[in-house]
């Protein structure tokens, strides 16, 4: 029987977990949990950071020796703060550069009267 399959994973610490969507692979290694590892293989990656950021949290409770919940939940709280912001500036910077597309076609279309 697997090692993870013996420790039962308190109701406090499932949910999402920004730090293990945004950063996976670190996430991963530094949690001791080594499933983040799959997001390196292409396309697939694109349906596993989903589910790190789902299934995050009971990966490195069940991985760590965490005295406690709340220590657990104080250093996952980390690294879900780092992830939440990255992911707001990765939006940002998607945002931005649709609008700068969008701005340099409009000035494409606006100078050349052929179009």
């Amino acid at each position: 029987m697997d090692e993870l399959s013996n420790k039962v994973v308190p109701q406090e610490v499932k949910g999402w977990n920004w730090g293990a969507f945004m950063y996976n692979i670190m996430w991963g290694i530094g949690n001791k949990t080594y499933l983040p590892l799959l997001c390196l293989i292409p396309l697939f990656n694109l349906v596993w950071i989903f589910i790190c950021g789902f299934k995050g949290n009971e990966w490195a409770w069940q991985k760590g020796d965490y005295k406690d919940v709340e220590t657990f939940l104080a250093v996952q709280k980390t690294w879900s703060r780092a992830g939440l912001v990255q992911f707001i500036i990765a939006i940002i910077f998607i945002v931005l550069y649709f609008v700068f597309i969008a701005a340099a076609l409009a000035t494409f279309v606006n100078n050349y009267p052929g179009y």
